[in-house]
């Protein structure tokens, strides 16, 4: 399984000591504003074990990296990608309050990026994006992501219809 190194954090696969860092990611409100309702313990930990299992490219289950920073190994965040089809992939990301706004995230998912197009057998990125979320919006097009199209009324949250930002990144496009 993979590990990745940036020159501040390392990204390494989701193990059974990251269970109270994964839990506290999925049951903070302003983490999952726009990813999910708040859930109940049961249903994370079923989300939190369907990625504990070795994975290997071409797997039909989230790598799923827990990235800290390499000076005091505190989790800030996870970040990985699932296979939709052989070549292409969907990522996803998620970061603790205190670790937003810093770059952790640009820095992990370009770690990704290079990892999926450089030895992952990727020829394109997706990524799914609740309207509204600015700051994924964002990172995805400081990484190279463009946005492809938005779907109206796609995605049931808070009570409401949300549109859906859609994104691409090629390999051929990346820098």
């Amino acid at each position: 399984m993979p590990v990745l190194h940036t020159p501040r954090l390392t990204c390494s696969p989701l193990q059974e000591e990251d269970w109270p860092f994964f839990l506290s990611l999925q049951q903070h409100p302003d983490v999952m504003r726009y990813v999910a309702e708040a859930r109940p313990e049961e249903a994370i930990r079923e989300a939190f074990d369907a990625r504990l299992p070795a994975w290997s490219p071409g797997s039909d289950r989230w790598l799923c990296l827990v990235v800290c920073d390499n000076t005091s190994q505190m989790p800030l965040g996870v970040t990985g990608y699932i296979h939709h089809d052989e070549d292409c992939a969907e990522v996803g990301f998620l970061f603790a309050p205190l670790a937003q706004g810093k770059g952790y995230g640009f820095e992990s998912l370009q770690a990704v990026c290079d990892y999926a197009f450089g030895q992952g057998g990727i020829r394109r990125l997706t990524a799914t994006v609740t309207a509204d979320n600015v700051a994924s919006k964002r990172l995805l097009e400081k990484v190279g992501f463009v946005l492809e199209g938005e779907l109206r009324e796609s995605y049931w949250l808070a009570g409401q219809w949300h549109n859906d930002w859609l994104f691409g990144l090629l390999k051929k496009e990346y820098r």
